[in-house]
């Protein structure tokens, strides 16, 4: 049996030029984004699928992303390390998350994850857009810059190729 590790950016061809699909996206030397509030390490950009994309997001001890909502996805998050409390709704509910946790985040929802305590919260999150992908962002990138935008943070200091990991320290 044959094995083939694909990295995410693995350029080979088929026979007719196109790309191959990929199936398997690792999560050594991950572009990392530094924001002030978390870190994100980008597993598989949306423009590697027809309409989603994942990360990994770790946040330290009290911080937590601002207040936020999506129009054009769904978030599922798996938290794999840690506890905090997860702010939802326009009523801002405030509900405990643990290592083991799924949490679903609807379209148009505010959220947002606090991590308590003196350990790192880390969770997987996968963005999910329905049938196609969002065109006014049709990249990681494009989003991370309007987020940045909105937020008032320099996306040059925010991105870190190659700074992300699976160790996500």
């Amino acid at each position: 049996m044959k094995t083939t590790t694909n990295m995410p950016h693995a350029s080979s061809a088929t026979a007719d030029g196109a790309k191959p699909m990929q199936y398997v996206f690792t999560t050594e030397k991950l572009t990392r984004y530094q924001f002030p509030t978390h870190t994100t390490d980008l597993v598989m950009d949306r423009t590697q699928a027809a309409c989603s994309e994942v990360f990994v997001v770790v946040l330290r001890p009290n911080q937590a992303p601002p207040l936020h909502k999506h129009d054009d996805m769904e978030q599922i998050f798996h938290v794999f390390a840690g506890y905090g409390i997860l702010t939802i709704g326009e009523a801002k509910q405030q509900i405990p998350v643990k290592a083991g946790d799924v949490v679903r985040v609807p379209v148009n929802t505010w959220h947002s994850i606090r991590a308590e305590g003196d350990t790192d919260l880390k969770y997987l999150s996968v963005d999910c857009f329905g049938t196609t992908q969002p065109k006014a962002e049709p990249t990681w990138d494009e989003h991370i810059r309007v987020v940045c935008r909105q937020q008032g943070w320099d996306f040059s200091k925010v991105v870190i190729p190659g700074g992300g990991g699976s160790s996500a320290k």
